[in-house]
């Protein structure tokens, strides 16, 4: 069966269309196991030595899966930026970069529009806080609601298919599965 259509020039409207990333797999992390408060507020909050296991565990699952990204992003969060920085130390990989809108707060959008700034990598992970990563989950999955649970120290990794806002969930493994592993 074939079809052919003929249109005709200026029949169809102009679209403009930005490609949201070049990203192709992009690894999830939520900051792991912090202490319950900290005198410098909640920004200041430092990884328990639980949350620091827990991250190097989700490095080392990194690196034996051959999943490694090129690039690790995370909020500025002191509980975020320890979380990256052990599964950095544990992966073999590059100091993480700390960007402002990888803090509490994020849309997912936000997340997809920024990520056009790191064309140059295909793998990029980033580390950040819920609710903000489970819905950025369910929106490269084209769900709405509640179908994602991102524990913390929970990491997941999703296939994305630009320039399309839709992705393939790879994984989610939250830190008991990941500490056995």
């Amino acid at each position: 069966f074939s079809m052919l259509i003929s249109v005709k020039p200026g029949s169809i409207p102009a679209m403009s269309f930005v490609p949201v990333t070049h990203v192709r797999l992009l690894t999830v992390c939520r900051e792991a196991k912090p202490e319950r408060t900290s005198q410098s507020g909640d920004a200041g909050r430092e990884l328990l030595e639980k949350g620091r296991i827990q991250s190097r565990d989700a490095g080392h699952l990194l690196k034996s899966s051959g999943m490694l990204p090129e690039l690790v992003l995370c909020s500025p969060l002191m509980r975020a930026r320890q979380t990256a920085d052990e599964l950095c130390a544990a992966a073999g990989l590059p100091a993480p970069t700390v960007v402002p809108w990888l803090a509490a707060g994020m849309h997912p959008d936000t997340a997809l529009n920024e990520l056009t700034g790191y064309r140059e990598f295909s793998r990029v992970a980033i580390i950040g806080h819920e609710p903000d990563l489970s819905e950025l989950i369910q929106w490269l999955m084209g769900s709405r609601g509640n179908s994602v649970e991102v524990k913390k120290g929970t990491i997941a990794c999703i296939r994305i298919y630009p320039p399309a806002k839709l992705g393939t969930l790879l994984f989610l493994a939250p830190p008991a599965i990941v500490g056995d592993l």
